[in-house]
């Protein structure tokens, strides 16, 4: 009985280990591409339109920088960080 339980234990660690590495291979391949992506329309002048980029300019210039994020967040579906460092960038 004992053998059994060590045997699925290491079988679900090895489960849980290779997903995490396709996850992590994932994450690279995606932050590769964007970094394409971005090189590109730098080198075309292009800006990436951004809904509501009013709204959050307003709040962020009005001193409101929480909820510029949390609004950015909300139109984007950014990550915290990125929203911020968006926002940041557009004051």
């Amino acid at each position: 009985m004992d053998i059994a339980i060590l045997f699925c234990t290491c079988v679900v660690v090895l489960g849980v280990a290779s997903i995490q590495h396709q996850l992590t291979r994932s994450d690279r391949r995606v932050a590769r591409v964007e970094r394409k992506i971005d090189a590109v329309m730098r080198h075309l002048d292009l800006e990436e339109e951004v809904p509501r980029k009013d709204e959050i300019l307003t709040l962020a210039r009005d001193g409101k920088q929480v909820q510029a994020i949390k609004l950015y967040r909300e139109a984007t579906g950014a990550g915290l960080v990125e929203a911020k460092q968006a926002v940041d960038a557009m004051s």
